[in-house]
């Protein structure tokens, strides 16, 4: 094995593994900290989940498509390598929910589903569904204690149905997983907080509700520049993002590799490490991992065993997309941005966008055509996502139909499976992490990242990166820079 010791810079050397979002955020900041960066991707190309593509010559995203606006990291990523005048809010943001065989308005009011008043949803809802909302105000206090499942919760609260029909479908965009078991906590963290405080669930969604008030869209909006929309997306594509994180890496004087998996760990004296590749081996005075759970527990057991149990826990759902672009003149008048499906139903779609509507940067790629997609996939289900993309086709077809009265064969299809591509948050998620922060901070220079952690969306994994980065540029402050080999 030879070691690499080449670089652009005299600064400490940090070898970052995995090229997805959150391993090019962390290699970005690291790199503009003056260090001397190197990131290793197993995958011949970069950006993870985000992947800019195309169909019948139409561009389009056949991963994330969209970023949470709210948050300030992932604008700010973009602006800061050069995307900025691309970022484009929603043409449409209006959604339905294909429930009990109809096309309903997305109820407003409520908190991932979860109502604030019964009579928002009672399109949605059967009578005595928004009847059992009511109770919610008749009930005592629920000891939520330090976790609890956001479907089991609402549901002793305000009756199965709207966990069903609203919250399900909602988290399932985010998660593909079970409102039954997915940690309040972790995923809707403003509502258990204020859950712990008031009486009633009723009277936490108010709580939640007042304080996105005193912050509303119209301050978001002004933050970005571009109005008050909680998403938004770039012209191109977001998975153009990656690409140009990695030109600004470079530019920076990083060095990135491609179709080069991690294999090994090795320390070196009392801070140091050696990375370890197929063909190479890296010297590092400091590690970040941006891999999947997974593999960052193989990386890890050697050196910190609890932490590679606990990362190996961690479970993932799979996914996949099914982009349908029609002759525009085919299609039937569609309204808003695209609908949302309960599981309770049945049916083989979680949710359909209509890229064409929702995207003007798609639209305008394409005039003559309608682009838009399905998503197939639960946590459990990865039978469905490993059916012959032909039958993902026909069974999407077939539920656009009875959803939308869409008739007419697609000029072009293509399917993008996302194998494990979900972390669950399940109960005890964040205490989980929390452990496995604690075992690894006993490991000098080395830090994690990504979206098994603090959370699945683009901003939180540029988050995530952030913070391992800057944890690692602290400690350089702390030693002697011209030593060039101890963190």
């Amino acid at each position: 094995m030879n070691a690499d010791i080449t670089g652009h810079h005299a600064g400490p050397h940090v070898v970052v593994a995995g090229g997805g979002i959150a391993g090019l955020a962390a290699a970005h900041r690291l790199a503009l900290a003056g260090h001397r960066v190197t990131l290793l991707e197993a995958d011949g190309r970069l950006g993870g989940k985000l992947l800019a593509g195309e169909i019948a010559g139409a561009p389009v995203d056949l991963g994330a498509e969209s970023l949470l606006a709210r948050r300030p990291e992932a604008v700010a990523l973009a602006r800061a390598v050069g995307l900025g005048d691309r970022l484009q809010a929603p043409a449409t943001t209006t959604a339905s929910v294909w429930s009990r065989g109809e096309l309903v308005p997305m109820p407003k009011g409520h908190v991932m589903g979860v109502p604030g008043d019964p009579a928002a949803v009672g399109g949605l809802l059967s009578a005595e569904g928004v009847r059992r909302i009511g109770g919610d105000l008749e009930l005592p206090p629920t000891e939520i204690g330090e976790d609890i499942a956001i479907g089991a919760y609402v549901a002793a609260r305000m009756g199965h149905e709207v966990v069903d029909r609203l919250v399900e479908p909602l988290l399932g965009g985010v998660y593909a997983g079970d409102a039954h078991r997915i940690s309040m906590k972790a995923a809707v963290p403003a509502l258990f907080e204020a859950a712990r405080v008031h009486p009633t669930l009723t009277a936490a969604v108010h709580a939640v509700q007042r304080a996105g008030a005193a912050t509303p869209a119209d301050a978001a909006g002004a933050a970005t520049g571009l109005g008050g929309s909680v998403f938004l997306g770039i012209d191109g594509g977001i998975g153009t993002l990656p690409g140009a994180v990695a030109d600004a890496v470079r530019a920076a004087g990083g060095e990135i590799l491609t179709g080069t998996p991690v294999t090994a760990l090795i320390r070196t004296g009392a801070t140091g490490w050696q990375v370890v590749t197929r063909d190479r081996t890296f010297d590092a005075d400091a590690v970040v991992l941006a891999t999947p759970a997974g593999i960052a527990a193989g990386l890890l057991d050697g050196h910190a065993p609890d932490a590679a149990a606990e990362l190996d826990a961690i479970d993932y759902a799979s996914m996949a997309l099914v982009t349908l672009a029609f002759r525009r003149a085919d299609v039937p008048a569609l309204e808003g941005s695209g609908f949302l499906v309960p599981p309770v139903d049945g049916h083989t779609v979680k949710a359909s966008t209509f890229s064409a509507q929702k995207w003007q940067w798609v639209a305008d790629g394409a005039p003559d055509l309608f682009v838009l997609r399905t998503s197939v996939g639960r946590h459990g289900e990865e039978e469905q996502v490993h059916r012959e993309d032909s039958d993902l086709v026909d069974a999407s077809l077939k539920d656009l139909a009875a959803a939308t009265g869409l008739s007419a064969r697609p000029v072009a299809s293509t399917v993008t499976r996302w194998i494990g591509g979900l972390p669950q948050y399940p109960v005890g998620h964040l205490a989980r992490v929390a452990r496995v922060r604690a075992a690894v901070a006993a490991l000098p220079g080395l830090r994690l990242a990504g979206a098994a952690y603090d959370g699945v969306g683009i901003p939180a994994c540029i988050a995530s990166a952030h913070r391992a980065a800057d944890e690692i540029i602290a400690t350089s402050k702390r030693t002697d820079p011209g030593a060039g080999h101890s963190l």
